[in-house]
């Protein structure tokens, strides 16, 4: 098991290390945050840094690193490398910097933070983009905890309304408004923590079951490992999506942007934060490496525990790593944390249509404006298929992620900072974005040979295009 255990080590080091770097060449300094500066009691309110922190966890996580780990891991232990070099080399990077960005510009979120250093057009493309994107979030972290409740409710005898999905679904979008409506403060301020140190709990605790419980977690092997051999890119690296990179997060960073008492806190509430994601996503793909057998050398059996449902898989790991204890844990970590990512999702959503058309969020009558309709539209949602759904949320996702890298190089170009930390990353999430995008049955499903070659191409010509904005900009 040295293979987990020095990519762990890795993640660890690549906190202090990396994420030192990266610091240093944003170079946050003493000057007055948003927080302090603007602090309108709603969404600009201080909070302590290790609150910053288990909240900004719980937001970009929900069951992210724990699904998208587990998904990953059909593909074999070669999931370890990225999600230890995905952590460390782009998601870090893209956390902080939005997150660093968003401090710099007043709290702004990320679809303004394009416009400023990527023009009108792409700030248009990313308002648009970023708002379809969270409500696809939210509303998924809606049903599947609403189905789940009403499935367990129903397997203790009960019947009626309790065990009726859409009765649990309103009430969790009616939880949806009141946490959008409410200042930040006073249930994610309060709440959240609590659910974060939850999250850690678990993954901890299937950690240790791990090695308690006689499992052996395998070497990382280079190999395809998928039982249908679905090609490993750029499948596995859409499939992790948070445990890695995720554009999600940069819809969650301006959250805590807007609350950190200073900038020089970026470094432990967004690097840290990815890191600790990475960390807990890589103990899932552990445990879905080692729990289920395999055939032939194909990871045949979690593949088909995947099948029932990724909550059964997360309810079966904890149940076989920790026992009753786990039972509860998991009933809370698939209930609990979906919900929880889901309410910023719509809140990040506000803030996205508030920062467009300039409405301020200081009083109730204009917050009004802005939830009821995005309840409205969550309740549409609701109603389509969840499968398909999470399918072009994975895709849109890493869009997202690569856009937010481009705005993120451009803004270090442009202030004379070292944006080769950016550029690497956003190069690399371009090809994977478009490969995808011509592959991906729910996309073109065009074949590999066509695909990789236009990814390629297409990173290519991304890279030229901001190699010549750059030079437009010297001259």
């Amino acid at each position: 098991m040295i293979s987990f255990f020095v990519c762990l080590g890795v993640l660890i080091a690549g906190y202090f290390v990396y994420g030192a770097i990266v610091t240093k060449i944003y170079g946050p300094d003493d000057r007055e945050t948003p927080a302090v500066r603007i602090n309108d009691g709603v969404d600009f309110v201080v909070m302590p840094k290790w609150k910053l922190f288990l909240i900004q966890l719980l937001n970009i996580a929900g069951l992210g690193p724990i699904y998208g780990a587990l998904a990953g891991a059909q593909w074999g232990t070669s999931v370890f490398l990225w999600i230890t070099i995905g952590t460390i080399l782009a998601g870090g990077v893209h956390d902080f910097s939005v997150g660093f960005m968003s401090m710099r510009h007043d709290g702004v979120s990320v679809s303004e933070l394009t416009g400023m250093y990527l023009g009108n057009v792409m700030k248009t493309i990313m308002r648009i983009f970023s708002v379809v994107l969270l409500l696809m979030v939210g509303t998924v972290f809606a049903v599947g905890p609403a189905g789940l409740i009403s499935l367990l409710i129903g397997n203790q005898g009960t019947t009626g309304l309790l065990t009726n999905t859409t009765f649990w679904l309103v009430l969790i979008l009616i939880y949806y408004f009141i946490a959008t409506f409410i200042p930040i403060d006073k249930i994610i301020g309060k709440l959240y923590p609590v659910f974060g140190i939850c999250l850690i709990v678990m993954a901890i605790g299937v950690a240790i079951g791990i090695f308690t419980h006689g499992y052996t977690i395998p070497e990382i092997q280079l190999a395809n490992l998928h039982p249908s051999k679905t090609p490993i890119w750029p499948m596995m690296f859409v499939s992790v999506a948070c445990g890695a990179i995720s554009g999600f997060h940069a819809t969650q960073s301006p959250l805590m942007a807007r609350c950190c008492k200073s900038e020089k806190e970026s470094h432990m509430v967004f690097y840290g934060a990815m890191v600790s994601e990475g960390i807990i996503a890589l103990i899932w793909a552990a445990a879905g490496s080692a729990v289920y057998e395999k055939t032939g050398g194909l990871t045949t059996g979690l593949t088909e525990m995947l099948a029932n449902g990724q909550a059964a898989c997360v309810y079966d790991i904890c149940t076989k790593t920790m026992g009753g204890v786990g039972i509860v844990l998991a009933m809370l970590g698939v209930i609990a944390c979906p919900i929880t990512s889901g309410d910023t999702a719509f809140r990040s959503a506000r803030l996205v249509i508030a920062d467009w058309f300039k409405i301020d969020q200081k009083s109730y009558s204009k917050r009004l404006i802005l939830c009821v309709p995005l309840l409205l539209a969550g309740a549409f949602i609701s109603q389509l298929n969840y499968t398909v759904v999470w399918r072009y949320f994975s895709w849109s996702n890493q869009t997202l992620a690569m856009i937010a890298l481009w705005t993120a190089s451009m803004y270090l170009f442009k202030n004379k900072r070292n944006y080769l930390i950016t550029v690497v990353p956003a190069v690399f999430m371009s090809a994977v974005s478009v490969t995808y995008f011509f592959c991906a049955p729910e996309c073109l499903n065009l074949s590999v040979v066509v695909a990789y070659p236009v990814g390629i191409i297409a990173a290519v010509i991304f890279l030229g295009i901001f190699i010549l904005s750059t030079k437009k900009c010297e001259s």
